[in-house]
């Protein structure tokens, strides 16, 4: 970028619709804690994220740039430590001003939904739920139907529930499933539904992203559904600026720029770029639409999308 882009993109307000935050002295993170995946993570060796990630270090790792609202995405605490995450979210708002909105999980199979959903909601910052759907480790292996798949009647008489709630969805599935989640989307378009990580575009061959497009495309197809353009990282840590570039402006052609939300995925995202990379990136692809498509990726769209209007808890300094 040249150094008016860069001015440019350091003043714009930016909405981070998706990071996490942990304590492992305060809860549980099997992933974290337990037994370590090592290179077999889809990004690669992440044993530096394997500690405390707090609001200091985000705003250490933001600094540079004016974040004017937050959205916490579950970090994979043990589910039995569901509503646990959430109200430590809360409380961490509280003191901190961070995070602004919490997206926390639920199981839609689990027996005690509507129980935890109805823990979830009694934080007014809670605006959606991510529950992951049983997928397929690769393009070549089929699931569909298996219990928790995207076609497993339970498991989508539990999505159901989100619409009584209040509550969106953060869909997040590799991209050999996005046609299969577009067909779920279109069974509920009254569910508000965010697509994560630009569908995973992991396989930046031709036909990786032919594929990879095709779905977004039937995603696009269902009006109730949005797209973060976040985690652009590839296995093993790469970061490919001009491939990404690419998967940017196609992802943002096919969803509008009314549709596409900006995100980070600190600090996760970390194992393969900052977040001046991940800003400075995402800017340079869209910067060519307009003043008004860049406002609206970088913060207005999450603010809708998540109901930034809407009331949180005050923030209180200790």
């Amino acid at each position: 970028m040249n150094l008016r882009d860069m001015q440019r993109a350091h003043s714009l307000d930016i909405v981070d619709a998706h990071h996490h935050l942990w304590d492992l002295q305060s809860g549980h993170y099997p992933w974290l804690q337990d037994e370590y995946l090592g290179a077999s993570f889809f990004l690669g060796e992440y044993d530096k994220l394997r500690q405390n990630y707090l609001e200091d270090a985000y705003r250490r790792d933001t600094a540079r740039y004016r974040i004017v609202a937050t959205v916490h995405v579950e970090a994979e605490r043990s589910r039995t430590q569901q509503v646990d995450e959430t109200r430590w979210l809360h409380d961490l708002h509280i003191r901190t001003g961070l995070p602004s909105a919490i997206v926390p999980h639920v199981s839609f199979t689990q027996p005690d939904l509507d129980t935890v959903l109805t823990a979830h909601v009694q934080c007014p910052a809670v605006r959606g739920i991510r529950s992951k759907p049983v997928t397929a480790p690769d393009p070549h292996s089929q699931v569909a139907g298996r219990p928790g798949t995207l076609q497993d009647p339970a498991w989508l008489d539990g999505l159901a529930h989100l619409e009584r709630y209040g509550l969106s969805w953060d869909l997040r599935v590799p991209f050999w499933h996005l046609s299969e989640a577009a067909e779920v989307a279109k069974l509920f378009p009254g569910l508000a539904i965010v697509l994560n990580h630009t569908g995973l575009p992991l396989d930046r061959s031709e036909d990786g992203l032919s594929i990879w497009r095709n779905g977004l495309a039937a995603l696009a197809d269902a009006p109730n559904v949005v797209i973060k353009l976040s985690e652009l990282g590839l296995r093993g840590g790469q970061w490919d600026p001009l491939s990404n570039r690419r998967v940017l402006r196609d992802a943002v052609s096919i969803f509008g720029t009314k549709r596409a939300i900006f995100a980070s995925n600190l600090p996760v995202s970390g194992l393969s770029a900052s977040f001046e990379q991940i800003v400075d990136g995402v800017f340079d692809a869209v910067a060519d639409l307009g003043d008004e498509a860049v406002e609206d990726i970088f913060a207005n769209n999450a603010r809708r999308f998540y109901r930034m209007n809407d009331t949180f808890p005050k923030h209180e300094q200790p």
